[in-house]
Parts: C-alpha cells; structure tokens; sequence
C-alpha cells in the first residue's frame, strides 16, 4: 500500500503532506517498509508471466543447441 492515498484519522489530512505527528510517523511506517521490499515487488503479475516465459524459452533455446 502506498501512503499517497492514505488519509489520517487523526487530523483528516492526507498522510503524505505530514501535517500531524501521527501522519509524520505513519509516513515514516511506510517508507521504512517500500525500502525493505524485494525487486519484483512491483511488477504486475503479467509482467513476471512474461519473464517466465523468456526464461523458459532461453533454456530451452540451450538446451537444443548443446544436443
């Protein structure tokens, strides 16, 4: 989730601005946890189909011409 369409309980506001020490700790929160996230965190599901695909494709490719 992203804090960008987050808004606060605390003070109404959206929490990206920070204007309450809830919505400072909370975008805090947030960004701690995007940095801690993996590489393909943000690939679409089609994406990483996609990937596996080439993948697969190259091995074979590979594996056809060692024979």
């Amino acid at each position: 989730m992203t804090y960008d369409r987050l808004v606060c309980a605390n003070c109404a506001a959206p929490v990206n601005e920070g204007r309450c020490p809830v919505c400072r700790a909370s975008r805090a929160r947030l960004q701690q946890q995007e940095e801690q996230q993996g590489l393909f965190v943000g690939l679409s599901p089609a994406m990483l189909v996609a990937l596996l695909v080439v993948l697969l494709a190259t091995l074979a490719l590979l594996a056809h011409q060692t024979v």
